[in-house]
């Protein structure tokens, strides 16, 4: 039976506010593992390939990704990590206000491992980030990040 270890989580949001709900949410769900917080595409990609000041950080085991982001965009944070063969086992949920279905679309077209819509009500929202975490980290199994296929 594998031990239980607390997961990396990446949260790229650049809503202060949301940063705060989902914060709060990890706080009230007792939830053990690491979130890290960058604010833009560009800083995402800096602290997915350790680059600069995000030198060794760990690798995140689940990325939360908001689509309308400063500097680059999630679409481009997406594509990017799909594309690149060290990062694209790292499962990315989106988790943005846009219910667009050519966003949905997009997506998954991408690779997205999940598409979910922020709910605006706060206990609905703890809800919501209660079931992601439950799925990844009890029903899922996940790789071990940094390993070598």
């Amino acid at each position: 039976m594998t031990e239980w270890r607390p997961i990396e989580v990446l949260l790229v949001e650049d809503d202060q506010g949301d940063i705060l709900l989902t914060k709060e949410a990890f706080d009230l769900n007792k939830v053990r593992n690491r979130l890290h917080v960058v604010n833009d595409g560009e800083q995402a990609m800096a602290f997915l390939r350790q680059e600069e000041s995000y030198a060794g950080v760990p690798r995140p085991d689940l990325i939360l990704l908001d689509l309308n982001l400063p500097r680059m965009g999630g679409m481009e944070v997406l594509a990017e990590v799909k594309a690149d063969a060290v990062l694209r086992t790292i499962p990315v949920v989106i988790l943005t206000t846009s219910e667009a279905e050519e966003d949905i679309l997009h997506s998954y077209r991408l690779h997205a491992n999940a598409y979910v819509a922020k709910p605006v009500d706060f206990e609905q929202f703890i809800r919501v980030v209660r079931q992601i975490d439950d799925f990844f980290v009890t029903v899922v199994k996940l790789p071990v990040q940094g390993q070598r296929l």
